[in-house]
């Protein structure tokens, strides 16, 4: 476990050397947890070769409290911006899949060849 205080007073870690008890976004989710409005407490670096290693921020898992359930005013509300995503905005139709934001529009919009 190689702990070294970088910049603040937050413990870094190496990738795959963080203590039990301290997890990423990610894995509180999984277990069905959030971080609830708690501080991070650490973070955990991966080095990566040509660019500045990728950063993940830990939480305490025993402070981490369970995720919010879906209400159906909230699936109503993603179902609502799932929809608006597939609106073109130059044809005004309903393209069928996600348009991609890299395009702006629908397929046949941004390539009328």
């Amino acid at each position: 476990m190689t702990m070294a205080p970088v910049g603040g007073s937050l413990p870094v870690y190496r990738w795959r050397f963080a203590p039990e008890g301290l997890a990423t976004r990610r894995q509180l989710r999984a277990m069905g947890l959030r971080p609830g409005g708690q501080d991070v407490v650490a973070e955990v670096q991966r080095p990566r070769r040509r660019r500045g290693p990728l950063v993940a921020y830990l939480y305490r898992i025993d402070c981490a409290k369970p995720v919010r359930p879906m209400t159906p005013g909230r699936w109503a509300a993603l179902a609502r911006a799932n929809r608006a995503r597939r609106i073109c905005p130059t044809c005004r139709r309903d393209a069928g899949y996600v348009i991609p934001t890299s395009l702006g529009a629908c397929v046949p919009c941004a390539s009328p060849r």
